[in-house]
């Protein structure tokens, strides 16, 4: 199971897919001329992914406020608020795991980069242990991360810049995945665009803008023509959580529209000149004129009544309903379905190669879809029952397990994947795992490493390793009195 989501087709109509696991560790960039269907693109993202992931977008046009309507965001009017109170709403928003959107279309172009450099700031300062997953989407990157000095401020696009140039250097280790949108590559930072390592190019025409685009995709200058050919709505992706060879791809549709935006063309007035002359230029008389009631003003959300707001937020993926009474059936049905997801996980192909802090993300998001609110494992508990998944254990219950379990307390994480595989093949008999095996348990391709990890295994006292004349080895757990076969 793959948390992956379809983001439109490709030019025979196959399902283009976009892995929101890879995305939060690799970054995206896209770019495309205005009305190339950037914009629809990034809230395609947003809505297949609601349920998926905290969201975070920086909306400099009030775009995207439409999302909270259908998928509970929180908008923060970026106008309404001093710099204080955004600080404690960004630091907030961290805590809580809330899904936001901070809409700056209220404010002056100085303003909207200071206050998006300060809730990006906060956002990567926030505290190690709420370092949690988040797509941060930031729409018109080019007016925070210029490449060229312009009108505004040095000190203020200083400020900016280096918000942005963290969130995409350095925001992967804190769980922020930069998600950045621009007109024109040739406008943005390069050291900002070089951190994504997945690409949608959109329609384009000025040559600098088009031979970057390429340069991106790993097309050759004289390929670059295509991308002025691109219709409205289709990109051409490349990366690790798109494709691994560049692929046209059509946005498929939305479930949102932006507020107040009227596409296409409207019927005129059906007014005749001279009429239109009266209503444009013709005084009218006070009597005669209806009193126009004053506009009333949208009440503005305090930012305590905010605060409280993300604080009751609760994430999309973990809006499920509750038993009242959480039954014992209920509990052994979760323990029997932890049991198969970390077994699936556990027989995909190079997952021992994977980060833990990933696989856990990807174990949260598995049990979230299974409707398990809440696995009591966290990150330390999930590397320990990984590594028994792996070694073919499901938990620490059934009797035939408990000793082997008992005497791995001691095993460091990193080593405990291949000391079980070893520990399971001599319980039951068989043949000592070889180098191959042990090497994929570990994560690693060097053969060397396997020798020094058994090496230091028997150091501990905690295997023995035998090697007859005939040059096979077998392993035996001391502690338990087994041994495997020799292989």
């Amino acid at each position: 199971m793959s948390a992956a989501i379809v983001i439109g087709a490709d030019r025979s109509g196959a399902p283009i897919r976009i892995d929101i696991e890879e995305l939060l560790a690799t970054r995206l960039l896209v770019q495309g001329n205005s009305g190339s269907g950037k914009s629809h693109l990034l809230r395609r993202l947003l809505e297949q992914s609601a349920n998926l992931v905290q969201q975070v977008v920086i909306d400099p046009e009030g775009d995207f406020v439409s999302l909270a309507d259908r998928f509970g965001h929180v908008v923060v009017d970026g106008s309404a608020y001093d710099q204080a109170e955004i600080v404690r709403i960004a630091a907030r928003i961290r805590t809580h795991r809330a899904s936001v959107i901070l809409a700056l279309d209220g404010l002056e172009i100085e303003s909207q980069m200071r206050c998006a450099a300060m809730f990006l700031n906060t956002l990567f300062d926030a505290p190690r242990d709420e370092w949690y997953p988040a797509l941060v989407v930031v729409d018109e990157a080019q007016m925070f991360a210029p490449a060229a000095a312009g009108d505004v401020a040095d000190d203020v696009r200083r400020l900016s810049l280096a918000a942005m140039t963290n969130l995409m250097c350095r925001g992967r280790k804190r769980g922020l995945a930069g998600v950045i949108a621009t007109q024109r590559l040739a406008k943005l930072a390069k050291n900002v665009a070089a951190e994504a390592s997945n690409f949608l190019m959109g329609r384009t025409f000025l040559d600098i803008d088009m031979a970057r685009a390429a340069d991106l995709l790993g097309m050759e200058r004289k390929q670059a023509e295509t991308i002025r050919d691109l219709e409205r709505g289709h990109f051409l992706g490349l990366g690790p959580a798109i494709a691994r060879r560049p692929v046209s791809v059509r946005i498929a549709d939305v479930e949102t529209r932006a507020r107040n935006v009227v596409h296409g063309l409207m019927p005129l007035p059906n007014v005749a000149g001279s009429e239109m002359e009266d209503l444009l230029l013709t005084e009218v008389s006070m009597p005669e004129m209806a009193p126009r009631p004053a506009p009333v003003p949208e009440p503005v959300v305090d930012a305590g009544e905010l605060l409280e707001q993300i604080e009751d937020s609760q994430p999309l993926a973990e809006q499920v309903e509750r038993p009242v009474e959480p039954s014992l059936f209920e509990a052994e049905e979760n323990a029997s379905a932890i049991v198969e997801i970390l077994a699936e996980m556990a027989v995909e192909p190079d997952c021992t190669f994977q980060p833990a802090a990933q696989l856990f993300q990807d174990f949260t998001v598995r049990c979230r879809m299974a409707r398990i609110t809440n696995s009591g494992i966290d990150l330390a508990a999930f590397r320990r029952r990984f590594a028994m998944a792996i070694a073919g254990i499901p938990d620490d219950k059934a009797p035939q397990w408990r000793e082997i379990v008992a005497l791995s307390a001691d095993v460091p994480d990193d080593l405990l994947a291949p000391f079980l595989v070893l520990a399971v093949a001599a319980s039951e008999g068989a043949v000592c795992p070889d180098d191959d095996r042990l090497a994929e348990v570990y994560g690693t391709r060097s053969s060397g490493r396997i020798r020094r990890l058994l090496d230091h295994l028997e150091r501990q006292g905690l295997i023995v390793v035998r090697t007859d004349y005939g040059g096979r080895r077998s392993v035996g757990i001391p502690a338990l009195g087994l041994l495997t076969q020799p292989a």
